[in-house]
């Protein structure tokens, strides 16, 4: 669910040392309540986050932070960890604590409890939870230093082990810089707002809200295993996840789009559809295409082909298994080791006696199929004139992804990218990123896709290699192609792989998700590992520049988005069946067999119920079956040469001749509508039957 927009501040407002954060807003007549209320402020001088207790010791500026904004969402659901941790240590004594940091749309906790939380655990967490809020229980910040720290959280191991970490909590452990950020430890009591005594209190940065009775709407949802700090090796606790927001309205309206996502989940529809499977025989993570999906499939790719021929791609096949010198010099085993499979030991020769003739080698199965591109680049002399030149593969690779994350075809082990590579000049560069661009973004439209945005991942100086300048030029010939394009370009530092900045797409599907779709990546990098030339016009041998570009990511995943994008009923274009023709009777049935016949004859995929169910119940199973064409004919139809249409939106259309109804199918199908067909057009949905 995208963030509302924070409410405009037109200045800074002044807050006198000696008063409170909260007191100054008030006298500015800044809302306090509601969702464009604010929560905390921002420190002007330093960008810190501050709580609306804080004082300053000498005048400053500030900003307030409105609940409905992206850092006012995450005050509220750190609030709630804090509550839920309270709720869990009240009704399940000696729990230990872990880390609970607010996460997109919502917060989790993990604890270490004697027992794992059952359903009906979170239902008595979520009712105490809701009396610890109606309390209104106050948030206090306390300095305190790492040796008392260490004393009053003895019983917390936890605990302990992130004040170890101090200022490296954030890599050390996922969400563990929200408890231990900053060289000064603080604590947050939740205070009885009568009494003031302490009742609860947790190791943690802040800032929080002002009390709990100002978390507005919030919910549990379910609960899991979860390692501590990520690592198999440490122990499994159990994750509690939570949703809040900042009001009762954006909590109800995140739960419908749950539910309604819930009903799209692509594992379901995959096998309500018949599509794919995940047998345990071939392992996690490794699908199955059943005949279905098979279709769906090889329709997707069969357009993306027919595009990159236009497009001036040419296309490659590469192995699926490489001797590992070839990640030696790509980098790839000194960067993404442990997300590849383990090596094999091939090419091993013994005599008969034992005794080792020759040494084995080690095999990978690829996880990226660049390194591979790069050879057929350098397996000859290339000249200025071939480029740029374009490679394109769909090409299967295997990633070693912990089971935690394995999700469906989302987050699979084994999938198929659809994979270019560009070789240009420096001067071709920025013509290139942009063709490159207009090119995804239009075959995205193809599909179905059309409400984007972009995100422009730049270099980690601490995992990345290549010198600061080039890495200057491709950020900035990125940015250019991105701004060129029009399009909500958001940062995201840091996130770049190790050889290159990244521009990603991202796609807002039917619900209002958003899916990062095709990556382009500018790499001087790779080209100077496998040391690629070119003879250039003036007989000097140049080095190309290296485009990354994946459209869809892999199939897999694509196939996953646009299973839930439409809920299953794909394009008449795409759908595994796009008729099925319905007899009133199985006198009819012959005829329709015929009309099935005329139809394959176009290409069409169409088939005839004639099964012994009644038409009612054949005409609900090509509706769960999501079929975009329903033909039905009765004895009046079948002397007259007709058919009747049917729709997934239930509009019919009776009596079409048949050598209409052919020609409206062929036609629709032949156009690549994303939309559904229907007898009931309007100015912007052409008719299925004309």
């Amino acid at each position: 669910m995208s963030a509302a927009p924070a409410p405009a501040v037109t200045a800074p407002i002044r807050v006198p040392a000696g008063t409170t954060a909260e007191q100054a807003l008030k006298e500015a007549g800044v809302p306090l309540k509601g969702p464009d209320g604010a929560v905390v402020v921002r420190d002007v001088a330093t960008g810190d986050l501050r709580d609306l207790a804080w004082a300053p010791d000498a005048d400053a500026e500030v900003e307030p932070v409105p609940a409905a904004s992206p850092e006012g969402r995450a005050v509220i659901r750190h609030s709630a960890a804090h509550v839920l941790a309270q709720a869990v240590q009240d009704l399940f004594p000696g729990t230990r604590l872990g880390i609970g940091p607010p996460v997109e749309n919502g917060f989790y906790y993990d604890f270490d409890p004697e027992k794992p939380f059952t359903p009906e655990d979170l239902q008595a967490l979520e009712k105490r939870m809701q009396q610890i809020v109606k309390a209104g229980q106050r948030f206090a910040r306390r300095e305190i230093s790492d040796d008392d720290a260490r004393a009053e959280l003895a019983h917390e191991p936890y605990k302990l082990e992130l004040i170890g970490l101090k200022g490296g909590a954030g890599e050390a452990a996922e969400g563990a810089d929200v408890e231990v950020g900053g060289a000064q430890l603080t604590m947050y009591d939740n205070l009885d707002p009568r009494t003031g005594e302490r009742v609860w209190t947790d190791l943690c940065r802040g800032p929080h809200l002002a009390r709990t009775s100002t978390i507005p709407a919030f919910s549990l949802t379910r609960s899991a295993a979860a390692y501590w700090r990520g690592s198999e090796k440490n122990p499994q606790l159990q994750r509690v996840y939570g949703t809040a927001w900042e009001s009762r309205d954006a909590h109800k309206a995140y739960l419908e789009q749950v539910a309604e996502a819930e009903r799209r989940d692509h594992r379901r529809l995959g096998a309500e559809l018949d599509l794919f499977s995940f047998p345990d025989e071939i392992g996690s993570g490794l699908a199955v295409f059943h005949p279905k999906g098979g279709v769906v499939r090889r329709e997707l790719e069969a357009y993306s082909r027919q595009r990159h021929e236009e497009g001036g791609y040419s296309f490659v096949n590469t192995p699926h298994i490489t001797k590992g010198r070839l990640f030696e010099i790509s980098g790839h085993l000194d960067w993404y080791a442990e997300g590849m499979y383990p090596a094999m030991q091939l090419d091993e020769e013994r005599d008969a006696d034992g005794t080792l003739r020759r040494q084995g080698q080690d095999y990978y199965l690829k996880p990226m199929n660049c390194p591979m591109h790069n050879l057929v680049f350098g397996s000859r002399g290339r000249s200025y004139r071939e480029l740029p030149l374009r490679l394109f593969e769909f090409g299967t690779v295997y990633r070693y992804e912990k089971s935690g994350v394995v999700h469906g075809l989302t987050r699979a082990r084994g999938f198929t990218q659809d994979d270019a590579h560009i070789y240009c000049t420096p001067e071709q560069m920025a013509g290139e990123l942009r063709g490159l661009l207009d090119f995804v973004l239009g075959l995205l439209a193809d599909y179905g896709l059309s409400d984007f945005h972009l995100e422009l991942s730049t270099r980690n100086p601490e995992k990345s290699v290549g010198s600061d300048e080039s890495w200057e030029v491709a950020t900035e010939a990125l940015r250019q192609a991105a701004l060129d394009s029009g399009l909500e370009l958001v940062p995201d530092p840091g996130g770049a792989a190790f050889y290159g900045p990244k521009i990603s797409v991202q796609a807002r599907d039917a619900i209002g998700r958003s899916w990062q779709m095709s990556t382009i990546q500018v790499d001087f990098n790779l080209p100077e590992r496998f040391g690629l030339e070119y003879t250039a016009a003036d007989g000097s041998r140049q080095r190309p520049v290296m485009l990354h570009r994946a459209l869809f990511g892999s199939i897999e995943r694509f196939f996953a988005v646009l299973t839930e994008h439409y809920a299953g009923a794909f394009p008449a274009w795409l759908a595994p069946v796009q008729v099925v023709g319905i007899p009133v009777t199985d006198d009819q049935v012959g005829y329709l067999t015929d009309v099935a016949l005329r139809l394959r004859a176009r290409g069409i995929r169409a088939e005839v119920d004639d099964s012994d169910d009644r038409m009612q119940k054949k005409i609900r199973n090509a509706s769960k079956q999501k079929v975009p064409f329903v033909l039905i004919a009765g004895a009046t139809d079948a002397e007259a040469g007709a058919v009747s249409f049917r729709y997934r939106d239930g509009s019919q259309r009776n009596g079409v001749p048949v050598h209409e109804a052919v020609e409206a199918v062929a036609a629709w199908v032949a156009a690549r509508h994303n939309v559904d067909p229907t007898a009931d057009p309007t100015p912007d949905v052409p008719q299925g039957v004309s």
